[in-house]
């Protein structure tokens, strides 16, 4: 009998606390209600503020004002420009009407959608999306994929804008993977592909093809055999100007064991194309002699022209440049272990991953113990850019400098315990903890939706206007100052101390306890 008697009071006894925990917040409402009263009703100057279960303040860097409730799980804002509300990290919203912006956030990045104008789109983790809006000719259309089984188009203006697919079975893309058309049937069987006026027809991709266009004419049996040739033509460049496109002669047999490749011919101004895939190697000018690459990999490849001669045994290990164009000189061997470069152009010693300098008129490159310690610097007037990495991301520090005004910003990172940034105006934002934005600095999304959860201090200062602000714990402890402005709040506001010029205010347990105001001349 006693024990049923235990058993009863225990079930009764848990009630009880929800409703005196209930009546207990509505006695503080009602109370705050009546101070305000009391007070006069300026509880625009003076309002109560509760900590991390709902506060309100002005901002600091830029005129609004933000609402913050339930500890991180809660947040308004209002800007001059930009509305937005969140329930991180399962929602988010920003609106800016003058520019007619609007985005969505479900479960960052999951589920987003945007809307910028006319253009609109949905997508689901990258790979379900639907979209619409209008072409830069004004036809409107609308888009549905599902990556990478569905295609879908539809334009009520322009009809040669549809198209649908279903991959690998049959369909048309158009626009799409960097591909003006793209059509297949059962793929890899068959597809044709165009881009500009080069039209590719695919059989057994990539073992079989035909290609043609603007002068250019080809076909390969990969790896067997493959040759397509080009000639010179003409093309009106971006500023309208007619320049030469070079032609080539290009084959292949049981590749990569021949190429052969005679590009750049007839022209006095195109680039060479590279297809060692090393950097050294790319994007050098040429003269109007045909530049010639020969190579048999991994025995040998070399490359031949009036401003360049470069020579690598078994690729890509042992190289040997000679680059008369941007005056230097370099050896590799073994790349990419040990590099050495002398030369106007370019100066690089490197014993990877021990040390590596290398540097020429505009950038430099440095590094100890990769990647304990790396730096990369570019300087091309106005632009100064420099960026120090300790172990990737567990240290960063970037600075971007504008060399004519002086001005620049920057932004220091430690994984995981903060991210301290200040931009171009002066103004500085520091937050501890930072357990995502140093991999992915600078990205909406994350400051949205994930970064309140762990952010346990926020700092803000504005030098220009002197107004700064701290908060610790979702403002169970928040300060605010100004040159004529002064606010504390701390432990739910229990204590709260506010200052406006000669008006002064203290709460204890949201009663004001003292309070002094500017006498009326």
């Amino acid at each position: 009998m006693s024990a049923n008697e235990i058993t009863i009071t225990k079930k009764c006894n848990h009630p009880a606390h929800q409703r005196y925990w209930r009546l207990w917040l509505a006695f503080i409402f009602l109370l705050t209600r009546f101070c305000e009263q009391v007070d006069g009703g300026e509880t625009n100057n003076f309002g109560n503020s509760y900590g991390f279960i709902f506060d309100r303040f002005n901002l600091t860097l830029e005129q609004g004002y933000r609402t913050e409730a339930a500890g991180p799980f809660y947040y308004s804002q209002q800007t001059e420009d930009e509305n937005s509300f969140a329930f991180p990290p399962f929602y988010s919203h920003v609106c800016n009407p003058s520019v007619q912006y609007t985005n969505y956030d479900f479960l960052y990045p999951l589920l987003t959608r945007m809307q910028y104008g006319q253009e609109w789109r949905w997508q689901l983790f990258q790979l379900i999306s639907f979209a619409g809006g209008q072409e830069p000719t004004g036809a409107d259309k609308t888009r549905h994929t599902i990556f990478p089984f569905y295609f879908y188009q539809r334009s009520k203006t322009d009809t040669n804008l549809d198209y649908t697919a279903f991959f690998p079975f049959y369909g048309t893309i158009k626009n799409r993977l960097s591909r003006d058309q793209i059509h297949f049937v059962m793929f890899p069987i068959y597809s044709e592909t165009r881009k500009k006026d080069f039209v590719t027809d695919n059989y057994l991709y990539p073992f079989g093809a035909v290609r043609q266009g603007d002068g250019m004419h080809g076909w390969k049996i990969w790896p067997f055999v493959g040759s397509e040739q080009k000639i010179a033509t003409l093309q009106t460049n971006g500023f309208g100007d007619i320049e030469t496109v070079g032609g080539y002669h290009r084959s292949f047999y049981l590749w990569p064991l021949c190429i052969i490749q005679d590009n750049r011919i007839g022209t006095d101004n195109a680039e060479q194309i590279s297809i060692t895939h090393k950097p050294s190697l790319a994007g050098q000018k040429k003269t109007g002699v045909p530049e010639k690459f020969r190579a048999s990999i991994p025995l040998f490849v070399y490359t031949r022209s009036p401003e360049l001669d470069s020579t690598t045994v078994l690729w890509p290990f042992f190289t040997w440049i000679d680059n008369r164009e941007k005056k230097y000189r370099e050896w590799q061997m073994p790349w990419p272990v040990v590099i050495f470069a002398r030369g106007e152009g370019k100066t690089t010693s490197r014993v990877f991953p021990i040390f590596s300098r290398s540097h020429n008129a505009t950038q430099e490159s440095d590094s100890y113990l990769w990647p304990i310690y790396t730096f990369r610097r570019t300087h091309a007037d106005p632009l100064d850019f420099k960026r120090t990495r300790v172990a990737f991301y567990l240290y960063e520090n970037t600075v971007e400098k504008n060399t004519q005004t002086g001005h620049y910003q920057q932004r220091v990172d430690m994984w995981p315990f903060f991210t301290w940034h200040r931009d171009f105006n002066g103004d500085e934002r520091l937050q501890i903890l930072a357990l995502i934005e140093p991999a992915v600095p600078e990205n909406p999304g994350i400051e949205r939706n994930w970064s309140p959860l762990w952010s346990l201090w926020r700092a803000e200062t504005d030098p220009k206007s002197g107004a700064a602000s701290q908060s610790l714990l979702w403002n169970l402890y928040r300060r605010e100052t100004a040159p004529a402005h002064k606010k504390v709040s701390l432990l739910f506001g229990l204590f709260q101390y506010q200052c406006d010029g000669e008006n002064k205010r203290t709460k204890l347990f949201y009663f004001t306890v003292f309070k002094t105001t500017a006498t009326a001349q």
